[in-house]
């Protein structure tokens, strides 16, 4: 395993939650290249650029996320293939495709993440020999590009993709739209070194949490995701990414989800760096993250 980079006086003085939630500190954020697209198609390579649900009843899916967040869908499907697309205030957001669990499936629905890279069959190969499965093979997706689909060493699924078109610029998510991306798993260092390893993360330790670690993934200067242990009590829990969504009030949102048929599985609580949030989970079971963040709450880590 290769070491991993420990933070620096640089990241130190950047590293509030707008770091953290994907824009650099704010003399940096204002000018900032990677606030606007860019003329040319290069990726972000790191970036959380898109995730997917995929899901036993698409119907319902909708109307929870529809209910919940103020998504709107798009019918994207093909074939056999029931698929839509989901906006927020009109920018695509995900993609949400209906397949049937298999009998006795151990694994619940959940969301995908893809992780933007350049070159999807070179990014295969760096994956497959540091100890990754291949669950799905280099493929084509209509309009969105060219993907293929691991679990890390640990189990933890997660996607790549080279987008087709200019990967979404690094500004602060509006609500309604994902705002940050977790991996918990039972070994942070040796998860980190393979994310490293793969797409070229700089690593950098938060320190611990009583017997949680956080460690940090950062490409181009923007914190792209973190790395977390997988608390002890957690015993039957697997490997696995959770993404986060922007609201304005998450007791509230955990609230409506719930009387919208999901649960709630992390009560709202003020985290660490002073964002209140949630874990629930939607009707089918596919858990997923509620975080309330705010202009000041960014000004406030940056002091």
């Amino acid at each position: 395993m290769l070491s991993i980079v420990l933070k620096t006086r640089r990241i130190r003085h950047c590293i509030g939650l707008m770091l953290l939630f994907g824009l650099t500190c704010m003399a940096q954020a204002q000018n900032s290249p990677a606030s606007a697209a860019p003329e040319d198609k290069q990726a972000l390579v790191g970036k959380v650029v898109f995730l997917e649900l995929v899901t036993p009843d698409l119907m319902a899916a909708q109307r929870f996320y529809g209910g919940l967040l103020g998504w709107t869908f798009s019918e994207m499907s093909s074939g056999t293939v029931k698929y839509v697309e989901a906006r927020a205030d009109g920018q695509p957001v995900a993609a949400l495709m209906q397949k049937e669990l298999a009998a006795g499936a151990k694994r619940q629905p959940a969301w995908l993440n893809f992780i933007a890279v350049s070159d999807v069959d070179a990014a295969k190969a760096a994956a497959l020999h540091r100890g990754a499965k291949l669950l799905l093979d280099s493929h084509t997706i209509p309009h969105r590009g060219r993907a293929a689909i691991f679990a890390d060493p640990q189990g933890a699924v997660f996607a790549i993709l080279a987008s087709s078109s200019i990967d979404p610029a690094d500004v602060l998510a509006a609500p309604g739209e994902w705002i940050w991306s977790s991996l918990l798993t039972r070994d942070p260092d040796a998860a980190a070194a393979f994310y490293q390893d793969v797409f070229g993360y700089e690593v950098f330790d938060l320190g611990k949490q009583g017997d949680i670690d956080h460690l940090m993934l950062s490409s181009g200067n923007f914190a792209r995701a973190s790395v977390n242990t997988l608390p002890s009590s957690w015993s039957k829990a697997h490997a696995h990414w959770l993404s986060y969504v922007r609201v304005e009030n998450v007791a509230a949102a955990a609230q409506r989800a719930v009387a919208l048929g999901g649960q709630v599985l992390v009560a709202p609580h003020m985290d660490r760096h002073g964002g209140m949030l949630a874990v629930v989970s939607d009707p089918q079971g596919a858990p997923f993250g509620l975080l309330e963040w705010s202009e000041a709450n960014s000004k406030e880590q940056t002091k």
